[in-house]
């Protein structure tokens, strides 16, 4: 039996999506009611509905012990995909609770029940930090605790640590670190904040460089990882590494919206996001610009995808083809 954790997500519910065309078994948590709607919808417009009702729904969460306690039993395989994703300084310790001690949970039930095997969604925001000297990222580059890090960036990186302590106690284990990931969603969560914002005429762009990759190549290469004799190994999820200006040119052209014209430079982003600080702080409002996401809006990411593609002939979509899938998807 496969439980699936975080299966109201982008990636849990498309992982079920995916699932479900082979086994038979699948128990996924949810918290309320409301957050079954939108797996439900997804699985409506890929016409699932049938395969949808073979899902085992438990209501739990992963900071819950004794609501872990049943929905752990008899599991084999486990997909944690279950995070909090926030770039707000004021949710550090939500973050903290979510993504370092959720996930200490769930490797201590999968220890405690025996599971042959959990695969952990991690992102490229828990892989190293290049030196002087390097200008592509892998798994292999080490993190740097001196580097100044998000605090979503920081909880993942916590988050690895503790399945890497499952696996020293006898948990096989596999990491996947995907970029930005886009797929069939409601536009306002998530990645699909991208196509909001370019609907609504979003009128800048940076020359900022970070991976992309369709949640569909995600969630195979996750089943295909967990079906493999890999143990030990986390593996980068980029289909292709693009600035900022190219992915918002990318969708505009497919929306046929106006492309953004204004490219913003560093100082401005050092500015904005100090009046966003200040007004943040002052009116009690959600951070829309942190530090660290100033600059990292700027950096150049160059992310390889090497392991994955040798590891499994894994050949990817090109991001084209997943941002029209996502289009005809939310028509």
């Amino acid at each position: 039996m496969v439980l699936v954790t975080g299966g109201t997500g982008l990636v849990g519910a498309h992982l079920l999506l995916h699932l479900t065309e082979s086994e038979d078994a699948i128990v996924a948590i949810y918290r309320n009611e409301k957050s079954i709607v939108k797996p439900k919808l997804l699985f409506q417009q890929f016409q699932k509905e049938a395969e949808f009702s073979k899902i085992i729904w438990i209501e739990a969460d992963i900071l819950d012990i004794p609501s872990l306690e049943i929905a752990f039993q008899n599991i084999e395989y486990v997909y944690h995909c279950a995070a909090q994703i926030s770039f707000d300084p004021k949710d550090e310790n939500l973050l903290r609770k979510v993504n370092i001690e959720g996930t200490a949970n769930i490797v201590n039930f999968c220890l405690d029940k025996n599971v042959k095997k959990l695969c952990h969604v991690s992102s490229i925001a828990a892989l190293g930090d290049l030196k002087e000297h390097e200008t592509i990222l892998t798994e292999e580059i080490e993190w740097n605790p001196e580097v100044s890090h998000s605090d979503y960036a920081i909880t993942k990186y916590g988050a690895e640590m503790e399945v890497w302590r499952g696996q020293q106690e006898g948990l096989k284990v596999v990491i996947v670190n995907p970029g930005v990931i886009f797929g069939s969603t409601i536009w306002k969560t998530s990645s699909g904040t991208f196509f909001t914002k370019v609907k609504n005429n979003f009128p800048f762009y940076t020359y900022g460089t970070t991976g992309y990759v369709g949640v569909f190549d995600v969630v195979k290469i996750m089943v295909l990882l967990m079906k493999s004799d890999s143990n030990g190994e986390r593996f980068s999820l980029i289909s292709e590494n693009l600035s900022f200006k190219e992915i918002i040119h990318l969708i505009a052209g497919k929306m046929n919206a106006k492309k953004p014209t204004f490219e913003v430079n560093p100082w401005m982003t050092s500015i904005i996001w100090r009046v966003d600080w200040f007004f943040s702080t002052v009116f009690k409002t959600r951070r829309n610009l942190s530090k660290n996401a100033s600059k990292t809006i700027h950096s150049k990411e160059f992310i390889s995808n090497a392991k994955i593609k040798n590891a499994l002939n894994y050949n990817f979509q090109s991001i084209v083809e997943v941002v029209e899938i996502v289009l005809s998807k939310n028509q």
